[in-house]
């Protein structure tokens, strides 16, 4: 007898459950000790992402602890350069570092070998999934073609992450045949990358927007609309049927627009998404997210009383209840806790 599909994935086809299905991002992460002593094992974070053994043990952490209703594989955005040919690696205290940009027409010629060369992060998620029960889900991911070109055009010169992205911003108004070339090859990669995360055993898939905030219209448009709009458009050509969640994080009210104009079937909010722009998305297609990593590190009644907002708001429409950004390294566990009991109780 097949199994019902998970809560989490009867919201994304636009079912409301009593209580809002939850995952929260970066649930596998640094306020965990067991994530902490696993991660220590690694020479350093893309080799762990790469390790499907220790992947899979990250992936599955938070759910032996804490009732949530998905799983996200662990791995990271840029992971994709590396892909291409671009070298990646991390610094310890200062994230992640790149090398020069090669030529356009060599990373071309690596795009649709872009998810055989991440054939660990499949893995990843297939050892998951054998370990997974039905009810809970198991989601991939990838970078959005901007958000990984902001950081693959800053490259050696490391501005991005230290302050604006004025590098790569710069670059999008001066040299917009090269940044449009990139997308390009971005887009084509990803989607080979989301097709291989499919295939593996994701049952829905996330495209990270982490960098779309503060833009005018015409380079939302540009930026983040079109590219996202050809990705989604790229991975059904590819005959991927999962479920795509969007997350223009920082897009405010042109979250709405994205939600009517972009084909995923649920729409990611951050924290800063005022409430009532929220319920006109929820409008058009389920939503997810959002409160505020920073009010979970603190927790107490403002906590709960946030919680309850966000239960009112939203909670007659489809919903996954996440946070706004990723969960915060020394976020107490208690405090997620809280907020997993009390959406629990609410239904």
């Amino acid at each position: 007898m097949q199994s019902e599909p998970s809560p989490f994935l009867r919201v994304l086809s636009g079912e409301r459950q009593s209580s809002p299905p939850v995952w929260f991002m970066r649930q596998a992460g640094r306020y965990l000790p067991e994530y902490r002593a696993l991660r220590a094992q690694a020479p350093d974070f893309i080799a762990f992402c790469l390790n499907p053994e220790m992947a899979a043990e990250a992936t599955l952490q938070p759910l032996r602890r804490l009732p949530f209703d998905a799983a996200i594989v662990v791995a990271d955005i840029l992971l994709i350069p590396g892909a291409l040919g671009q070298d990646v690696w991390f610094e310890a205290g200062e994230g992640p570092r790149l090398g020069a940009l090669p030529e356009i027409a060599a990373m071309r010629s690596r795009v649709e070998d872009a998810g055989r060369a991440l054939s660990q992060v499949g893995e990843t998620l297939t050892r998951v999934r054998a370990e997974l029960t039905p009810d809970k889900a198991l989601i991939g991911f990838a970078g959005a073609p901007w958000t990984v070109a902001t950081y693959m055009l800053d490259g050696e010169a490391r501005t991005i992450g230290k302050g604006e992205r004025a590098n790569a911003r710069t670059y999008a108004y001066a040299e917009p045949q090269k940044v449009e070339a990139l997308l390009e090859v971005l887009v084509e990669a990803t989607a080979w990358y989301l097709k291989m995360q499919a295939s593996a055993g994701a049952q829905a898939l996330q495209i990270f927007e982490s960098w779309a905030e503060g833009m005018p219209d015409d380079l939302f448009e540009t930026l983040v609309l079109k590219p996202h709009q050809k990705l989604v458009a790229r991975v059904r050509e590819l005959r991927v049927t999962v479920p795509l969640i969007g997350f223009p994080r920082g897009s405010a009210a042109l979250a709405e627009r994205y939600a009517a104009e972009v084909d995923v079937q649920a729409v990611g909010l951050d924290t800063a998404c005022p409430l009532e722009v929220g319920r006109r998305v929820q409008a058009i297609k389920p939503i997810q997210g959002a409160l505020d990593p920073l009010l979970l590190c603190a927790g107490g009644e403002r906590l709960d009383r946030r919680v309850d907002q966000l239960l009112q708001a939203w909670g007659d429409g489809p919903w996954v209840f996440n946070l706004g950004h990723g969960i915060l390294p020394d976020t107490p566990i208690a405090h997620v806790e809280q907020v997993l009991g009390r959406i629990k109780a609410h239904g």
